[in-house]
C-alpha cells in the first residue's frame, strides 16, 4: 500500500521516468492525496489521477460512486435554475448526471485516465470540477453555490406543483424561504395574485404540502433493505449471537417503510452494540436496556431489541401489522385458547409453541406469510383453505417491460439480452418507447424497422434466452394508440401505458385506459395508476372497472418492479385474481441494473396473494407467446 503522507513526493520523482517496480495498491482517496491529509493543487491531484491509469495502480473503491456524483451536479443543475441562470448551463449538468448515472465504469478511472472528457457532454471545465469531487470528495463550486441559495427552496422541489420558477417566483417576489413559510403564505391566500399563480395552483401547491408532511419519515423498501440486511450481517458475526431476523414493516415488505426494526437473541449485548458502533455510517448508537437504537447511513430510525431467547412469540408480535395481531387475539378468544404474545402467564407465553407454525396451529390455522399480516382477510382466507403457495422471484422465466438505447435506456440491445441471460431468464421483452414520447427519444416506424433487424440479427447469434419484439405504446388523450394498427401488428406484444394527460378527470382517464385495452393488438397495461411513489400520486382512475375491462378483452395488468413505481398495488391485486386477470411482473429496466428489480414486484405479488399460476411469466419461453396473443389478432 503506498502511504498517503508519501505519494505526493513518490509520485512527483516518478512523474515522466521509468515505471515504479511494483504494482502498489491505494483507495480512491489515497490515488487522488485528498481528503485534507495532504493539501496540494488540483493540477497536482490530476497528475496523480493521471499517474495512476498510466501504471495501472489498483484503485480501491472508497470514493463516491456514479449514483452520488450525478446527484450532486443535478442539484447543480437545479440551483443554477433557482438562481435563474441561463437555462442552456443548467441543463448541461443535468445532462452531465444522466450520462453519468448510467455509465458502468468508475469515475475515478474515468478522470484518471483523462477520458472523462470523451463522454457526451463533458466539456473541459466540467471535467476539471469532476476530477475535484472525484479526488476529493467535495465540490468548492457546489457548495459555493449552495451557500447563495436558502436550503429551505431546495426542499419546496418536493412539493408537487413547485418547479424551479415558481420557486423563484415566491422568494423574489415575497421572500418566502421555508416550506412553512408558503404554507402559511397559502393560508393567507398570498399566492393567488402572483403572476403564473391563481387559485387552482394556490390550491394544488397546499396540498402538495400536505402530501409532503405525510410522506416525510417514510423511505422506499429498496432504499432501506439493503442498508437492513448489512445491519444484520453485522449483528450475525457479533460474537455471543444466536439468531437474528427482521421484522415489522420489512419483514412484511411493505412499499415504504419508515423503521429497521431487529430481533436478537444473545447473551452478550456488549458485543452487539460494539460491532454496530463500527459500522460505517450507522450514527446516534445508544443501549437502553435491552434495546440498542441508532440512525442508518440514510437517516431510517434503528431498533434492535435483544432476548436471552428469540420466541415465536416475540417474532410473530414484531411483525405485526396491530391489525393481524388484533384478529389473532379475537380469534384465540373466539375459540377460547389462552393467547398472550408480549407478556408471561404463570412464567411462560402462551399458548406453547416453539416455532411461528405452531403457534398458528394452536389457532387451528395454516402458518400465514408475513407479506400477508395485515388485517385484510387473510385470517378468514386462511381458515377456508385459500391461501395458496404464493409465488416466488425464482419461478419468474422471463421479463418485458425493458428499454434499451433505441429510446431512454442507457444499455444496449446486446448489453440488455447478455445481462438478462446471466440472471437466469430464459426470454426478454425488448419494449422501447413508441413516437409520442419525444423527450425519450421514441421510435418512429423506420426506427422500429431498424430495431426488428437488430433483434433478428441478435436472435441469430445468441443461444438460451429467446427475444420478443415489443413496444411500450402511449395511450394518447383519447385512448386511441400511438401507431395504427398495421404498425402494433408487427410486435410479438404491446405494452399500453400512459405518459401524459394525468390530471384528466376520473371518467375520462378511466374510459381513455378502457378504450386502450380494446384495442385488438394491446398485450398489457403498463404501470396503471401512474404512480411515483412518496413523489407522485396515482392519475384518478376506476381501477377495478379497469380489471374488468382488462377481462372482458382477455389482457394482462403489469405489476411494474421499479422500486419508485410498484403499480399495480398489492391491495389491488387480490381482485384482478378473483376476476382472473393475469399479471406480469415486469422491472421497467432502463439500464442493465434495473432488471434486478424484480425481486420487488414480486414482493407486491406475494402481499397480494398471487400464486405462480396467477403470474403470466412463469410460463417458460414455449408457452408465453401463445399467452402473449390470447387477447387479439
Amino acid at each position: 500500500m503506498v502511504a498517503v503522507e508519501s505519494l505526493s513526493g513518490w509520485a512527483a520523482a516518478r512523474l515522466g521516468r521509468t515505471k515504479p517496480s511494483t504494482t502498489p495498491s491505494i483507495t480512491a482517496g489515497a490515488l487522488s492525496v485528498i481528503k485534507s491529509r495532504v493539501a496540494i493543487s488540483l493540477a497536482h491531484r490530476t497528475t496523480l489521477l493521471r499517474l495512476a491509469a498510466k501504471w495501472r495502480w489498483r484503485v480501491e473503491s472508497d470514493a463516491m460512486d456514479n449514483r452520488e456524483i450525478a446527484k450532486v451536479l443535478e442539484e447543480i443543475g437545479l440551483l443554477l435554475e433557482l438562481k435563474g441562470e441561463n437555462p442552456f448551463k443548467s441543463n448541461a449538468y443535468y445532462n452531465a448526471a444522466r450520462t453519468i448515472e448510467s455509465l458502468t465504469e468508475d469515475m475515478a478511472e474515468l478522470v484518471a485516465s483523462g477520458r472523462i472528457r470523451d463522454l457526451k457532454g463533458i466539456g473541459p471545465a466540467l471535467a476539471e470540477k469532476l476530477a475535484e469531487l472525484v479526488g476529493t470528495g467535495r465540490l468548492t463550486y457546489y457548495e459555493e453555490l449552495k451557500q447563495s441559495v436558502p436550503t429551505g427552496l431546495l426542499e419546496m422541489t418536493a412539493i408537487p406543483g413547485m418547479g424551479p420558477k415558481k420557486i423563484m417566483a415566491v422568494w423574489e417576489k415575497l421572500g418566502i424561504t421555508t416550506i412553512g413559510e408558503l404554507e402559511y403564505a397559502c393560508v393567507e391566500n398570498r399566492l393567488v395574485s402572483l403572476p403564473g399563480f391563481g387559485q387552482k395552483t394556490q390550491d394544488k401547491i397546499r396540498q402538495g404540502i400536505q402530501q409532503l408532511k405525510r410522506r416525510r419519515g417514510f423511505h422506499l423498501y429498496a432504499t432501506v433493505i439493503g442498508e437492513a440486511e448489512q445491519i444484520v450481517e453485522v449483528i450475525r458475526h457479533s460474537a455471543g449471537v444466536g439468531r437474528v431476523e427482521l421484522v415489522g414493516e420489512l419483514r412484511r415488505r411493505l412499499e415504504v417503510v419508515q423503521t429497521i426494526s431487529v430481533l436478537v437473541s444473545a447473551d452478550r449485548l456488549q458485543s452487539v452494540l460494539d460491532g454496530l458502533r463500527q459500522l460505517e455510517g450507522l450514527w446516534e448508537v445508544t443501549r437502553t436496556g435491552d434495546r440498542i437504537i441508532g440512525k442508518s447511513p440514510s437517516g431510517i430510525p434503528v431498533s434492535v431489541v435483544m432476548s436471552e431467547h428469540l420466541t415465536a412469540h416475540a417474532l410473530c408480535a414484531a411483525t405485526g401489522s396491530q391489525e393481524h395481531l388484533n384478529a389473532l387475539a379475537a380469534r384465540a378468544s373466539r375459540i377460547q385458547v389462552p393467547w398472550t404474545l408480549t407478556s408471561e402467564v404463570g412464567g411462560q407465553r402462551v399458548p406453547k409453541a416453539d416455532s411461528e407454525e405452531a403457534l398458528y396451529a394452536t389457532l387451528g390455522l395454516p402458518f400465514i406469510e408475513p407479506e400477508l399480516r395485515e388485517g385484510l382477510g387473510e385470517i378468514e382466507a386462511a381458515e377456508a383453505g385459500r391461501l395458496k403457495p404464493l409465488v416466488e422471484a425464482r419461478q419468474i422465466q422471463g421479463i418485458f417491460h425493458n428499454h434499451t438505447t433505441y429510446s431512454d435506456g442507457s444499455a444496449s440491445l446486446d448489453d440488455m439480452v447478455v445481462a438478462a441471460k446471466a440472471l437466469g431468464y430464459r426470454y426478454i421483452g425488448i419494449s422501447d418507447h413508441s413516437q409520442s414520447a419525444f423527450y425519450a427519444n421514441g421510435l418512429k416506424e423506420d426506427r422500429i424497422r431498424e430495431q426488428h433487424a437488430a433483434i433478428d440479427a441478435l436472435r441469430d447469434r445468441t443461444s438460451g434466452i429467446a427475444i420478443f419484439k415489443g413496444i411500450e405504446a402511449d395511450i394518447l388523450a383519447d385512448g386511441s394508440m400511438d401507431y395504427p394498427d398495421d404498425v402494433l401488428a408487427k410486435f410479438d406484444f404491446v405494452i399500453a401505458s400512459v405518459h401524459s394527460r394525468f390530471n384528466l378527470p376520473e371518467e375520462e382517464q378511466t374510459a381513455r385506459v378502457i378504450r386502450a385495452l380494446a384495442n385488438p393488438y394491446v398485450t398489457m397495461l403498463g404501470h396503471p395508476t401512474g404512480r411515483l411513489l412518496l413523489s407522485r400520486e396515482g392519475y384518478r382512475i376506476d381501477m377495478k372497472r379497469v380489471i374488468d375491462a382488462a377481462k372482458q378483452y382477455g389482457k394482462i395488468v403489469e405489476i411494474n418492479a421499479n422500486p419508485h413505481r410498484l403499480d399495480l398495488d398489492w391491495r389491488l391485486c387480490g381482485y384482478a385474481k378473483q376476476q382472473g386477470v393475469k399479471v406480469s411482473i415486469n422491472p421497467d429496466a432502463h439500464a442493465t441494473e434495473g432488471l434486478e428489480d424484480v425481486p420487488f414486484g414480486v414482493n407486491v405479488a406475494r402481499k397480494g396473494r398471487l400464486e405462480p399460476s396467477d403470474v403470466i411469466n412463469t410460463l417458460g419461453p414455449q408457452e408465453i407467446l401463445p399467452a402473449l396473443t390470447t387477447g387479439h389478432r
